[in-house]
């Protein structure tokens, strides 16, 4: 009875194994996560449970330990990701899956973290006061451009990789420079978020605003704020020369996840086609599988050069980043 008892149990616990569910923490929201993994769940049968938070997800992984339910992180943005692999609280993924959906510069060289949208940090421009014109991230330190420029805290994370974008590209002495000059040309101490700056140029408080490209087409398709996005052009900087600066939401397995085969069938399949192309027509973002086109509202902004550099290369220079907006002041 023993010798049969043992294969029976062994069963037991694979089956038990396999309808456990994936224990999802999501910096994401509700609205466009839930669809996903909704249809996870019909084309695999895993179930799926999350906590949706808009902070602190890497303190309380820290906190739970061996003991934490999570499988998968989803976050917003590449310093969250780096963050979370810093804490020591993710594991490799090998995936030939992932691999082949995810370009390599937009996944981490050692497996720890997987890009699943990209955003560009683009220039806004005012339709009846600039127009659309040709400018670089640089260009916003010029001295012919004082009290004209909005934008959101310095040391917002899609800001601090903007700048640690700029350290990998001109070096700390002349990212300070450049720091200094856009603090200069502000219109207003820097505050709210990225679609308070689209308003700000909208209400004529500023000629010039920073944000993340997704931000516009929400606004498009929002009654209360589509006058905002009317009044101003949309401007792929860096054009002539390095390309844009792109972000990345993205995802890890947690370093103790107690489902990793689960969690990594829901990486691959928010890598893969499907879940890709619902990003890009919920939320407006672009997708990294190179299979999968742009929305066709985002398509109509047009076609625009990347920074060549790999953006996990940039995470190395966040700290410095971090430490030039405190040397300079930029918030005060």
């Amino acid at each position: 009875m023993r010798f049969l008892a043992l294969p029976f149990l062994l069963l037991f616990s694979s089956l038990a194994a396999a309808a456990e569910p994936v224990t999802v923490y999501s910096y994401r929201q509700e609205f466009l996560i839930k669809p996903l993994l909704d249809t996870f769940t019909k084309q695999t049968g895993l179930e799926t449970q999350v906590v949706f938070a808009k902070k602190g997800l890497e303190e309380r992984l820290k906190r739970e330990g061996k003991l934490t339910p999570a499988d998968v992180v989803l976050t917003t943005d590449l310093s969250r990701l780096t963050t979370l692999v810093d804490m020591g609280l993710t594991q490799a993924v090998n995936s030939d899956v992932l691999s082949n959906n995810l370009p390599d510069a937009y996944r981490d060289p050692q497996g720890h973290w997987f890009a699943l949208t990209t955003r560009v940090r683009n220039i806004y421009t005012s339709k009846a006061r600039v127009g659309k014109v040709e400018i670089d991230y640089e260009d916003l330190a010029s001295p012919e451009l004082p009290g004209t420029i909005c934008m959101r805290s310095g040391k917002h994370p899609y800001n601090i990789a903007l700048v640690a974008s700029i350290i990998a590209h001109h070096g700390e002495a002349q990212t300070k420079e450049w720091l200094t000059g856009v603090k200069a040309n502000l219109a207003r101490k820097p505050q709210g978020n990225d679609r308070a700056q689209v308003k700000a140029v909208s209400e004529g408080l500023c000629d010039y605003a920073i944000g993340n490209s997704y931000y516009f087409g929400k606004m498009l398709k929002d009654k209360n704020q589509k006058a905002w996005a009317d009044a101003v052009f949309i401007n792929f900087p860096n054009q002539n020369n390095r390309g844009a600066h792109v972000n990345v939401s993205g995802a890890v397995m947690t370093k103790y996840a107690k489902n990793p085969e689960g969690a990594k069938q829901l990486l691959e399949f928010l890598s893969g086609e499907l879940a890709q192309q619902q990003y890009a027509e919920v939320n407006m973002e672009y997708p990294v599988n190179p299979k999968v086109a742009p929305s066709e509202l985002v398509a109509s902004w047009g076609q625009f050069k990347a920074d060549a550099i790999p953006v996990y290369q940039l995470a190395q220079h966040y700290r410095s980043a971090v430490s030039l907006l405190d040397e300079v002041k930029f918030d005060l």
